[in-house]
């Protein structure tokens, strides 16, 4: 099947969710999203829809229920773990794994991709290096094990390793989860730097819904009944963001672009 080059990620009729000996579990199904490059996408839905489900299944942690998924054109399936590490690059929330790894070492696995079987960097490994380092104002830490980094500094390396990988496509799921209201906004305004000048297409699952709302190119969002992807301004005029919670507590303020407690109104 043919499918046009301008779209970094495109998915066909797919269906997520989880299988067993007994059952199908769909999580959701039918989801047709088609997403060019340099943009800055926030998936947003309430805790348990399946915002993780998504990206595990759209970067091969898990496998589709039904449908086909491209990247950079490519049928996902077809991808090896090496081409697959080119083309997309995973910023996750779990502990890593201990070690006396320095925040250096730690951004330069990001390159593993390209290294020979020895991992020696040659100069266009550290340019990147160097680049992803200084794109996150984390150059001072490069001696730090990663260990002695606060929850905001370790946020930005990793996010340094993604972005020394050099891929097209950049997927955080959650990143600011354990981060100050500070970082989490230092986060965002990174990510959103990074979609700019470098023209990445990031994909952040998020709570951080009213600060998704601001800075977000698009959104995909998840609810019980459907899945919407669109311009935000798009989505937000058509009254898709409101339906985001059913709940009597929140109101959407359109004008403010940020849900509020609804007695406030």
């Amino acid at each position: 099947m043919k499918v046009e080059s301008k779209h970094i990620i495109k998915t066909n009729n797919l269906s997520i969710g989880y299988t067993s000996r007994k059952e199908v579990n769909t999580i959701a199904s039918n989801l047709n999203i088609q997403l060019k490059k340099g943009n800055l996408v926030c998936l947003l839905g309430k805790n348990g829809i399946g915002k993780s489900t998504l990206l595990r299944t759209l970067t091969k942690v898990q496998p589709a229920l039904n449908g086909e998924i491209f990247i950079n054109n490519q049928n996902l399936n077809t991808l090896n773990n090496l081409n697959l590490s080119k083309s997309l690059s995973l910023v996750l929330t779990e502990r890593l794994p201990e070690s006396n790894l320095s925040v250096f070492e730690l951004v330069a696995l990001g390159r593993q991709p390209y290294t020979n079987w020895v991992g020696k960097l040659t100069d266009n490994d550290l340019q990147f290096i160097n680049t992803a380092l200084e794109q996150t104002n984390t150059t001072h830490l490069i001696h730090s094990r990663y260990y002695e980094l606060s929850d905001g500094q370790l946020q930005k390396v990793l996010i340094a390793r993604a972005l020394a990988q050099n891929t097209d496509l950049i997927i955080l799921d959650e990143p600011t989860a354990h981060l100050d209201l500070h970082h989490t906004l230092e986060t965002f305004t990174l990510l959103k730097k990074l979609a700019v000048n470098f023209n990445k297409t990031i994909i952040v699952s998020t709570h951080e819904i009213n600060l998704a709302l601001q800075l977000a190119d698009e959104l995909w969002l998840m609810t019980p009944s459907n899945f919407v992807s669109g311009k935000t301004n798009t989505l937000i005029a058509n009254n898709y963001v409101n339906q985001l919670f059913d709940s009597n507590l929140i109101h959407f303020n359109k004008t403010l672009k940020q849900f509020t407690i609804s007695n406030s109104q």
